[in-house]
């Protein structure tokens, strides 16, 4: 058998035991709360591995090891440890959100300020949910591709098939089973790459002499402005976005909620030092002739890590690092697209469209909203994208703008009013897009300060002039002083 051949063998093995764990999770999904949040029964250790399967996608692998052999250097691994540095926050806040006992974000808006406000930020999480899902896509396809030498669209084309069946089959049980599995291979497969890349770089020695002094700085290639701008960007959209909550929603009590955070939090800052120092190992191997600088270029940025992979690995190894990369990308976009059907059935369908819907129409409502989203996800991937990094770091920043105030704070804040809430999601994300495309101006600084202190001015500001009360019905909030 050709290493080819072993290679495929192995990735089309994993994928279809993927797609088999998928349906043996459908099993467990009597209505439409198993299906979205597994019951509410998962413990800290299925939490934490689809907590960190999660947000382990395209970007903290493909994109890192791009990043580290370009301009960043070992100073890429920020990306990821930011990450960590956001789940220790959100240790403090999983306990909180998990009183609430609710479905979605857009639910919780409804619920604390009302309708509209609830609409409104349903549009903001759901209409980056096909990009979001779309970049995890292009990642995967994009191994794909290069191990088995099929055409990018057709290898699209079985990733997103893979990814909608199992996901839609088996909803939240599915996804927390496969991102144990996933987590492990994420971690083991990606590590693996680094003793075999020194061997067939000539050693140690060999590799690390041939990369620049520059790229060992922890901080010089990346900055700490963007340091700094990637934490909070993780920190409020990580608070806010369906696909990390919603998991917070399907712990069995406040306790999980919180342990399975900060076991997340360990996992990303030991992770996020693997693949920086991959594409450190990378530039070292092109420097001193190993690997090809030519046909690296000639495939593009995004094929770093395969590329390398094919030609430093044995078959063996490069199919467990294939099915590993593979896993980061399509844990992503499963997590994506269940939470782009949990918000168009619960916060839009059951509340505008179908009022008195019955349990089976909303989840067959959830099912057909992420077999549409995975539709226009393969569009969007077809089409493809040079930097995954840059296009995820927009769409975090675009829902983090606007609601990561009203959200957070009005779980503990007791003057929240529903008319500050508004006036933070649209001038919050307004903010953001204008300073991106550089029609505002705000003091050369990343635009997601720009949404945030927008965001922060009208809510705090309107609301303390608001003498409405606030709502806390059947939501078990944390008021203020307690």
């Amino acid at each position: 058998m050709s290493n080819q051949a072993v290679v495929t063998t192995i990735v089309v093995i994993y994928l279809l035991g993927i797609v088999l764990i998928g349906l043996w999770a459908s099993r467990k999904i009597g209505n439409n709360d198993d299906f979205l949040v597994a019951g509410r029964k998962l413990g800290p250790v299925l939490l934490a591995g689809g907590l960190a399967a999660t947000e382990v996608g395209g970007g903290a692998t493909l994109g890192v090891v791009q990043k580290a052999y370009g301009s960043w250097g070992l100073s890429s691994l920020w990306y990821v440890m930011a990450m960590a540095i956001a789940f220790v926050v959100l240790a403090y806040m999983a306990p909180i959100f998990r009183r609430t006992a609710v479905k979605t974000v857009p639910e919780f808006f409804r619920r604390r300020y009302s309708s509209k406000n609830s609409l409104v930020i349903t549009l903001i999480l759901i209409l980056p949910m096909a990009g979001f899902t779309a970049v995890q896509i292009i990642a995967s396809a994009t191994i794909l591709s290069v191990m088995t030498g099929w055409s990018y669209p057709l290898s699209v084309a079985i990733v997103t098939l893979v990814t909608v069946v199992y996901s839609v089959k088996g909803g939240m049980f599915a996804l927390s089973y496969t991102d144990i599995v996933q987590g492990v291979l994420i971690i083991g497969g990606m590590v693996l790459i680094i003793p075999f890349a020194i061997s067939s770089g000539g050693g140690w020695d060999h590799v690390i002499t041939n990369i620049p002094a520059a790229k060992w700085s922890m901080v010089e290639g990346i900055g700490w402005p963007t340091i700094i701008s990637i934490t909070l960007m993780y920190i409020a959209s990580f608070s806010i976005g369906q696909e990390v909550v919603q998991r917070y929603y399907s712990a069995r009590d406040e306790k999980a909620a919180r342990q399975a955070s900060m076991l997340t939090a360990a996992a990303y800052g030991i992770f996020a030092f693997v693949p920086a120092l991959i594409g450190l190992l990378l530039t070292g191997m092109v420097n001193n002739g190993t690997i090809d600088a030519e046909l690296l270029a000639s495939q593009g940025a995004n094929y770093s890590l395969p590329v390398m992979a094919m030609n430093v690995l044995p078959s063996a190894v490069t199919g467990i690092l294939f099915a590993a990369l593979i896993s980061a990308t399509m844990s992503s976009a499963s997590s994506d697209l269940l939470a782009a059907g949990s918000l168009f059935s619960n916060d839009i369908y059951k509340v505008y469209i179908n009022k008195d819907a019955t349990d089976a129409q909303l989840l067959r409502m959830t099912k057909i909203v992420m077999l549409i989203v995975g539709v226009v996800s393969f569009g969007v991937a077809i089409l493809n994208v040079t930097d995954i990094i840059t296009l995820l770091i927009f769409s975090f920043g675009l829902r983090a703008a606007g609601g990561f105030f009203p959200y957070v704070f009005g779980h503990i804040w007791e003057k929240a009013s529903a008319a500050g809430c508004m006036a933070s999601l649209v001038l919050g994300s307004l903010a953001l897009i204008l300073v991106d495309l550089k029609l505002l101006p705000f003091f050369d600084l990343d635009p997601l300060y720009a949404g945030l202190t927008m965001s922060a001015l009208s809510f705090f500001g309107i609301s303390l002039l608001s003498d409405k009360p606030c709502k806390h019905e059947d939501l078990g909030l944390t008021k203020a002083g307690d």
